[in-house]
């Protein structure tokens, strides 16, 4: 309704820096108005005041600027971004310049049809990334020479230690030292020692080439080609560690894989590495896609996710996450990994890279790159310096003795970053972006007044071309021979290609994920505008830091606003993903035990409730765990943890809490649960899962925690970009902040080192780069700038007056399994749909792909409590999209009402059969008991923007029997087409 005209108004009261707030927030004024009304609440506020514990309620406004307009914070964005300077990057180090094809860049890294889809658990409405995800999958296994890849890891350091920690388990070594060869990139051999440390290994650092065979290892991490660009033989090293019994781990490349002899030829065991340099800018460090390829023999104790290939109900290919699939939450403190996530989006980037170039594609590309380093070498030895290795792919090393401070200094003058190696040393790396200009300007950083100018055109004539030896060298025939790396080069077929995956399957462009526990909230586009900007997009991680002012700036401003935001004192924005970040933190806690001389104290306690990587990342932080029950109302046990407590007293490290707690509700016994375990000596970890409920309401820090993780990807609207990216930084008292990881490649990276006690250090890295996947970070920052301390309490009332309305609106229907003060839920809750397993066989599975024929991704299923849904429908839905799917579930009700009736066959029902494809609907006579309408269009509103899953149900048990992990051979292609 139109506000009255007042002609008093000022252009101050016009000003419409709080519009972003109203767009953000899904319900108007009236909608609100409306929910709390049948709610029986008359404001938010009372809603807030009866649902939350008054003891831990926040009443001032949190201390963070004023909201200000879209307009207004790209503004300021760009005065950021224009701080940092994007200079020729030659540093290597596993991260290069590359260009996204634009193709790619604005129909996938833009495109909210992929960076909003949630992790692809519902294959029925995943079937697009997957296939996606298997083409990468397939490319890493080409290019690598192994049998088995997964989807994708965090970053190429924290792959190697996975790969690390998978050998010790495998091998049939009884050593527990690892070894690390020289040329190893250094900020990967950092997150090895951090992952060993915490395991408990020993890291051996030496030659591979002299040094192996004298050591008796699990496992050895070689670099090929080297981190100093040295390109070798490296069969020997490989046969050296398994004849030990050990597992040959290799960390490589994979532009130089198109152009190298494949690291599977040599027999390695394990292949990792980074995807980045296929179309992902390197955005400061991140986010990147890791690769991580082995035996097929190792299948099941590979990290992370792994997509197959099985069949749906109806016969017909489908693909599904296989095997690993949320093994750390089935697991628990039994789980090989706490990776519970990949770098989907920037896995499917890079294989959409390798489809869009093809073999014969990326073979140019490879060849040129070399051919700039072929250049580069031939001129330097022109000017009389000595190239360390003389076999290379993009890499060199030049040794200038005594002169390296001074050309580095030279070359940065000139626009131009290089590795520093040592004061004779420096390393020049080239890539697909580097230009023939910018040579020129190397080649003047080299040249004195006295020497001859150089021609490039002149050095490429004359060059020859036999710096890599023939029996390493590989051809393109040899890997990408599957028709989808063949049959998508031209722009419009790609593009074409890319709508036609996107269109299989729902994300947040298409309607509401109500995920409990996973935040699936809206990704303003105001917020992703700044991403892929230059100054923000094309900044390598290792920049001298008066290159990276503007991120800088940023890092500062949001390491102060999440401390006000949380009641913390320091942040650590390193954590990768809220995986990492667990991590962080307990390693964290275990470095202040351990300054106390409390070396002793390794007892984690962990509810039964608790989110499995929880339990996962305590085993991993060398922690031992113990679970502490649950009561009948699904909050933690006191008697129990009191009891517990008391029997660990002595060994007590850390208790593991998620807050408000995974059941949904705002437990009363916080603040008494943080007292005890301090009064036993132990840390309190609050799980940052649930924080979207806490924001400008209550600040874990001050109610009695010591460290969270905050997930940026959950409540500060980082894209889930279909499981992954993520951020997970880490949030910690004062007495904590001394102990924050630490990176080799930045000095001084944690300023609260020198406030610690006893002789324990910082924490040393727990991601590859030393601000994570800091390119995603601008979405944070807008997001908090636009909204302010006003939007972002208002943001959070909304969340939980949301949950509450649907909660209110199904509670009829489905039992509500857990509420708290005055029956109230959090931000999510449970509905219970255990009691229909009984009374017809319906199980919540069926509900789920039910719902798909509806247009609806399904809630979480069975977590924390077998046969429930947890629903979380954030604050950005508004009041017609809750209403829509209460609908739809009131409607899938009356449907097991049928069954539970015998008015609907209980073997065959329009549960049992969903969801239904469009291949159903062409089926003559219709096969089914009941209509095509009922099946189909079971809302009138499912009639005006019907999504049709691709496949029929997809059938686990067949892909887990019958793993195949690559892409379906020519002959699918063919059935396809009939």
């Amino acid at each position: 309704m139109a506000q009255e005209i007042d002609d008093r108004l000022t252009l101050d009261d016009l000003e419409v820096h709080h519009d972003f707030i109203r767009r953000h927030i899904g319900p108007g004024k009236p909608q609100i108005k409306d929910m709390l009304c049948q709610l029986g609440y008359k404001t938010l506020d009372e809603l807030i005041q009866t649902a939350v514990p008054p003891s831990i309620r926040i009443d001032d406004p949190l201390d963070i600027p004023p909201s200000i307009s879209e307009r207004k914070t790209l503004s300021a964005l760009r005065a950021i971004a224009d701080k940092n300077k994007v200079c020729t990057t030659m540093i290597g180090m596993g991260y290069y310049g590359t260009i996204t094809p634009p193709v790619i860049l604005r129909n996938v890294l833009e495109n909210p049809g992929w960076y909003t889809a949630y992790t692809p658990y519902q294959p029925e409405v995943s079937q697009g990334r997957l296939e996606a995800l298997l083409n990468y999958q397939q490319m890493v296994i080409d290019l690598t020479g192994m049998e088995l890849a997964n989807a994708s890891l965090l970053d190429e350091g924290t792959a190697a230690a996975e790969a690390m920690a998978m050998a010790h388990r495998v091998s049939k070594s009884k050593s527990n030292a690892f070894f690390v060869d020289h040329d190893v990139h250094p900020q990967t051999l950092a997150v090895i020692q951090t992952r060993a440390w915490s395991l408990g290994f020993d890291i051996i650092e030496g030659d591979a080439d002299t040094d192996l065979k004298g050591a008796e290892v699990f496992g050895a991490l070689l670099q090929y080609p080297g981190s100093s660009g040295r390109i070798r033989d490296i069969s020997e090293p490989i046969r050296a560690v398994q004849e030990k019994g050990g597992l040959a781990i290799v960390a490589s490349d994979l532009m130089a894989l198109v152009m190298l002899k494949p690291p599977g030829e040599y027999g390695a065991d394990v292949v990792v590495g980074s995807a980045q340099r296929f179309g992902v800018p390197m955005g400061y460090g991140g986010p990147h896609a890791a690769f991580f390829a082995t035996r097929e023999a190792y299948k099941r104790s590979t990290p992370g996710r792994i997509i197959g290939v099985s069949i749906d109900a109806e016969g017909r290919k489908a693909l599904r996450m296989a095997l690993q699939t949320r093994e750390q939450h089935i697991r628990r403190e039994k789980a090989t990994s706490n990776i519970c996530t990949a770098q989907v989006l920037l896995a499917v980037i890079a294989g959409f890279y390798a489809v869009y170039h093809g073999p014969d594609g990326l073979y140019r590309i490879a060849r040129r790159i070399h051919r700039k380093a072929q250049i580069v070498a031939e001129a330097m030895r022109r000017r009389g310096f000595e190239i360390v290795h003389s076999k290379f792919f993009d890499t060199i090393q030049v040794r200038i003795p005594g002169q390296a401070p001074r050309l580095l200094a030279k070359a940065k003058a000139a626009g131009i970053n290089l590795r520093f190696v040592d004061s004779d040393t420096l390393g020049i790396s080239l890539d697909e972006a580097t230009k023939r200009q910018d040579l020129d300007r190397l080649l003047a950083v080299f040249s004195s007044n006295k020497d001859e100018p150089m021609s490039i055109a002149a050095l490429d004539r004359e060059v020859a071309d036999n710096v890599i030896p023939h029996i390493l060298r590989r051809t393109p025939d040899e890997y990408l021979t599957h028709p989808v790396f063949n049959l998508y080069h031209g722009e419009t077929e790609m593009l074409r290609y890319i709508r036609w995956l996107c269109a299989k399957d729902i994300a947040l462009d298409r309607s509401m994920i109500p995920l409990g526990s996973c935040t699936m909230k809206l990704n303003a586009t105001t917020e992703m505008i700044p991403v892929t900007w230059r100054n923000f997009a094309h900044l390598h991680p290792f920049a001298p830091l008066d290159q990276a002012q503007g991120y800088q700036q940023m890092f500062e401003d949001l390491e102060s606003w999440l401390c006000e935001i949380t009641g913390y004192d320091a942040i650590s924005l390193m954590p990768n993903a809220g995986s990492q970040g667990e991590y962080a933190g307990l390693l964290t806690i275990r470095r202040y035990h351990e300054s106390r001389g409390d070396t002793q104290r390794d007892v984690c306690l962990i509810p039964s409730s608790a989110h499995g990587t929880n339990p996962a990342s305590a085993i991993m932080a060398g922690m031992q765990v113990v679970v502490v029950k649950c009561d009948e109302a699904g909050n933690i046990d006191m008697a129990d943890l009191k009891e517990k407590a008391e029997k660990h007293n002595e060994k007590l490290a850390a208790i593991m809490i998620t807050y408000p707690s995974t059941h949904g509700v705002f437990e009363e016994t916080v603040e008494e649960i943080c007292a005890l375990i301090h009064k036993h000596g132990g840390q309190v970890y609050v799980d940052g899962a649930n924080l979207n409920a806490m924001v400008g309401i209550c600040k874990p820090g001050k109610f009695g925690a010591d460290v969270s993780h905050l997930n940026l990807h959950k409540t500060f609207c980082i894209p889930h970009g279909g499981g992954g990216p993520g951020m997970g930084p880490i949030g910690v008292r004062r007495h904590l902040a001394p102990f924050l990881s630490e990176h080799p490649m930045v000095d001084g990276l944690n300023p609260y080192v020198h406030e610690g006690e006893g002789q324990a250090g910082p924490v040393g890295p727990v991601s590859a780069a030393p601000w994570g996947s800091a390119s995603i970070l601008p979405i944070v920052w807008a997001y908090i700038r636009m909204m302010g301390p006003q939007g972002l309490r208002q943001a959070t009332e909304v969340a939980i007056l949301n949950a509450n309305y649907i909660a209110h609106r199904l509670k009829d229907h489905y039992p509500i399994l857990y509420t708290g003060r005055n029956g109230t839920v959090a931000h999510e809750c449970i509905v219970d749909c255990r009691a229909f397993k009984e009374t017809c066989g319906i199980t919540v599975e069926d509900i789920a792909k039910r719902l798909v024929d509806f247009g609806f991704h399904a809630p979480t299923m069975s977590w924390p409590v077998p046969e429930t849904m947890m629903i979380e429908p954030t604050e950005s839905e508004a009041k017609r999209e809750l209403d829509r799917f209460c609908d739809a579930m009131i409607r899938i009700r009356a449907e097991i009402r049928e069954v539970e009736e015998g008015k609907a066959d209980a073997e065959n029902n329009v549960l049992v059969n969903a969801p239904h494809t469009h291949h159903l609907l062409m089926e003559t006579p219709w096969p089914k008991p009941y209509t095509k309408e009922s099946a189909f269009f079971p809302l009138p509103s499912s009639r005006d923007d019907k999504y049709w899953p691709p496949v029929a149900r997809v059938d686990n048990v067949a892909g887990d029997r019958n793993l195949v992990c690559t892409c379906p051979p020519v002959e699918a292609y063919a059935e396809a087409a009939e």
